[in-house]
């Protein structure tokens, strides 16, 4: 079984922090991460491995030279390789101009049974990367996996749901993005860190995956983010003061009142 995961590096944002003139992520001196559904979906991966030793899990992410150590941590988790789409070309694409990458980069790879994809990137929190993948290979695709099981090759999922789940039966080839329900992510190993020191990343480029520099890119995006901030602190709230309810529903007419409210 050949498993395709996608994964993004991150930047960590417990410290990220927003230029207040410029309106955009100041990026020096914050750490990135793998992106923690990806990690989800990546563990989900593995565990196919571990029942399955002849799976072959591939990971691929597209960004910056510096994204290989984040695909370096997913080696040493137990990856079994890793590609890099990196390239100008690639800079400034959207989250449809990236699965226009992305796919092309799938079929390249050829022969798969699932891809992995996590939920969602935590820095841009779209959800949108993965369903887009998934209709530009023409695969079918459940989100929001919180349990997986797979017997032969059908695959079963149990789909998040705000008030349940849903029970989900597909065939493969099938893309699922994961959820952090769904389980906890190993540790790297000792022995997988010096693999993923000693194993080659290859970085594909533009010209390495069939797709027209038109389809990638910022001039291709449909949408671009023109400004990010942090919203303004709220006053400090005021307590209404009262013995008996009554007093309160009193306290806040007047309060209303002084304030042209009502």
């Amino acid at each position: 079984m050949n498993v395709i995961v996608c994964a993004k590096q991150v930047p960590n944002t417990n410290e990220v922090r927003i230029d207040p003139v410029k309106g955009t992520l100041i990026r020096d001196g914050v750490p990135s991460i793998l992106n923690p559904d990806d990690a989800n979906a990546l563990e989900e991966a593995l565990k196919l491995k571990d029942e399955n030793p002849e799976t072959k899990v591939t990971v691929i992410s597209m960004g910056p030279d510096q994204a290989k150590e984040m695909l370096r941590e997913c080696l040493a988790m137990g990856a079994d390789e890793a590609i890099l789409l990196s390239d100008r070309a690639f800079g400034g694409s959207d989250t449809y101009t990236t699965s226009n990458a992305i796919s092309s980069a799938i079929r390249k790879i050829g022969d798969y049974d699932i891809i992995f994809c996590g939920r969602q990137a935590i820095d841009g929190d779209t959800a949108q990367v993965g369903p887009q993948i998934a209709e530009k290979l023409d695969v079918p695709q459940v989100t929001y996996m919180q349990e997986f099981k797979l017997e032969g090759d059908e695959v079963t999922v149990q789909r998040q749901l705000e008030d349940g789940y849903e029970l989900i039966r597909v065939k493969t080839p099938v893309m699922l993005t994961a959820v952090k329900e769904l389980n906890e992510p190993r540790y790297m190993t000792m022995d997988g860190i010096y693999r993923a020191y000693e194993t080659e990343i290859p970085v594909w480029g533009i010209h390495d995956v069939d797709v027209e520099p038109a389809q990638v890119g910022l001039k291709a995006s449909p949408t671009n983010v023109y400004r990010s901030f942090t919203p303004e602190p709220k006053g400090k709230g005021v307590m209404i003061e009262g013995k008996t309810n009554q007093e309160k529903v009193d306290s806040l007419m007047a309060r209303l009142k002084e304030k042209h409210i009502i």
